[in-house]
C-alpha cells in the first residue's frame, strides 16, 4: 500500500506508537539505497514501517544520520571445529567452552543470519534447535547437516581422513543412488534447511578429469575425480521433491557445467582452480539463475584465479551471494564475513554490489524472502553502522547496533 513518503504496513493515525522506532537513518534496503532520512518503525520481530515523516515508538534509537541495512547473512560456513571434534569427549567441551563465544561474535560483527553446509547434522541440528528456544544466543542459524559426497570423496577422505569418528558425522559417503536418495531424505526429514552435494569427490566414474586437493592446513594432496553423474542429478532431483534448495560445491569449469545441467540451484565456490575461459558457462549460469558463491576468504591467496573468475560472473550479471568458509582456527566468526566482502571490492565488486550480495542476494539462496530486505514485512534483522557503506565497504565495521529479530542485541552506542 502507498500511504505516502516511505513505506507504510498499515495507514497510521498520528498518535499510533510502534514498539520501536529508529529515527533519522540513511537506509541500504537490501537492493538500492533510499534517497534521504527515514524512520523505521517495528513492531514485534518485523519492520511495520520506513518512513519519510516522524514515526512514534514505546522504545526510540536515533541513529543520528548514520546507515541502517539487513543484518549480514553469511551463506557458507563450516561452525564445528573441524580438527578439534575427534570424539563424544571434544564434542561435548567444543560444545559448551567454544559454541557461545562464536555465536556471539557473529553479532558482534552485525552478522545475523548464517548457513552451515557441512557440520556434523545431529550437534549442528541441535544448535540450531537452542538458539531459536533461546537458550542459546546466537545469529539466525540455517543449515544443511553433513555434506554429501561420494566414497572416499572430500572432504571424507581429505580433511577427515585421519579420523573416522568425525568423518562418519561431518560427511554422509555414498556410492549409489538408492543412498544418496535416502540421505537427502533423511536431512529433509531432520528438517535441513537445504542440502550440499560435493561433487569433487567419489570413487572413478565417467572417465571425469582427476583432481588434486590440496590445503596447507593438512598433510599430503589427495587425489579425487567428481561425483557420478547419475548420483548428482538423484541428489538434486531428490531434494527438489522435498522442497530444499541444493546446491554443489565445485572448484572446475566441467564441474561447474555438470551441477548446472544436473539442475543444481547453486555453486559453492564455483571456479577456483583455473581460469574461467568458457563464456557459454558463464550465460547458462544466467540463464538458470544460478548464485554462484565465490568464498574469496579461503581461496583467495591458494587460487589466484578466483577474484578474476569472481569478476566475470558478476559482470555478466550473475547471482552473487557472500560466504565465507568460515571454519574454525583461522580468522574469528563474523570478521571473516566482512572480510569476505572486502575481497569481494578488491575481486572488482563495487561496494553496493557486495552489500546485495552479503543480504537480498544471500536470503534468495537460502530461500528466504523475509531475510535480507529493509522493508514492511520483513524480519527486523537490522544493523546500524557510523559511516556509508556504500561508499566504502569498510565501513561495515564501524557498528553501532545488531538487532535480531526486534531485539537490539548489539549496543556500541555508549561505548
Amino acid at each position: 500500500m502507498n500511504c505516502g513518503p516511505g513505506d507504510l504496513a498499515q495507514v497510521e493515525t498520528p498518535d499510533f506508537v510502534h514498539d520501536l522506532v529508529i529515527h533519522r537513518a540513511h537506509v541500504f534496503d537490501g537492493r538500492q539505497v533510499r534517497a534521504g532520512l527515514h524512520d523505521i518503525a517495528i513492531d514485534g520481530a518485523e519492520i511495520a514501517a520506513i518512513s519519510a515523516r516522524p514515526l512514534r515508538g514505546r522504545q526510540e534509537v536515533d541513529a543520528a544520520e548514520g546507515w541502517v541495512l539487513p543484518g549480514l547473512i553469511d551463506t557458507h560456513i563450516h561452525f564445528y571445529d573441524v580438527v578439534g571434534v575427534t570424539d563424544p569427549g571434544s564434542m561435548r567441551t567444543f560444545e559448551e567452552n567454544e559454541v557461545p563465544g562464536r555465536l556471539e561474535s557473529f553479532l558482534r560483527h552485525g552478522v545475523t543470519t548464517v548457513k552451515s553446509v557441512g557440520d556434523p547434522t545431529e550437534a549442528i541440528l541441535r544448535t540450531r534447535s537452542e538458539i531459536a528456544a533461546g537458550t542459546l544466543r546466537g545469529p539466525r542459524l540455517l543449515a544443511t547437516g553433513c555434506g554429501i559426497t561420494g566414497r572416499d570423496g572430500h572432504p571424507a577422505a581429505t580433511i577427515f581422513g585421519g579420523n573416522r569418528w568425525a568423518r562418519a558425522r561431518f560427511t554422509g559417503e555414498v556410492d549409489s543412488v538408492r543412498q544418496m536418495r535416502d540421505l537427502v531424505h533423511h536431512l529433509a526429514d531432520r528438517k535441513a534447511d537445504a542440502i550440499k552435494l560435493l561433487s569433487e569427490g567419489a570413487c572413478a566414474s565417467h572417465g571425469a578429469a582427476k583432481y588434486v586437493w590440496r590445503n596447507a592446513a593438512f598433510p599430503g594432496d589427495v587425489e579425487l575425480v567428481r561425483l557420478p553423474l547419475d548420483q548428482l542429478r538423484a541428489g538434486i532431483e531428490a531434494g527438489h521433491e522435498r522442497g530444499l534448495r541444493v546446491t554443489v560445491h565445485t572448484n572446475q569449469q566441467a564441474a561447474a557445467r555438470e551441477a548446472i545441467e544436473a539442475g543444481a540451484d547453486g555453486l559453492e565456490h564455483g571456479v577456483t582452480v583455473e581460469p574461467l575461459t568458457d563464456p557459454a558457462l558463464v550465460d547458462l549460469m544466467v540463464e538458470r539463475d544460478i548464485t554462484y558463491t565465490p568464498t574469496l576468504w579461503i581461496h583467495d591467496t591458494i587460487h589466484p584465479d578466483s577474484r578474476g573468475n569472481l569478476e566475470k560472473v558478476g559482470a555478466a550479471g550473475v547471482r552473487v551471494a557472500l560466504g565465507s568458509d568460515t571454519f574454525a582456527g583461522r580468522g574469528m566468526y563474523g570478521a571473516n564475513t566482512l572480510e569476505e566482502a572486502e575481497l569481494m571490492v578488491a575481486a572488482g565488486m563495487t561496494p553496493l554490489q557486495a552489500l546485495v550480495a552479503g543480504t537480498s542476494a544471500a536470503a534468495h539462496h537460502c530461500d528466504r524472502p523475509d531475510l535480507g530486505r529493509v522493508a514492511p514485512g520483513a524480519r527486523a534483522d537490522l544493523i546500524m553502522l557510523t559511516a556509508d557503506p556504500t561508499r566504502d565497504i569498510r565501513n561495515l565495521r564501524l557498528l553501532g547496533m545488531t538487532m535480531l529479530d526486534g531485539d537490539i542485541v548489539i549496543d556500541n552506542r555508549r561505548r
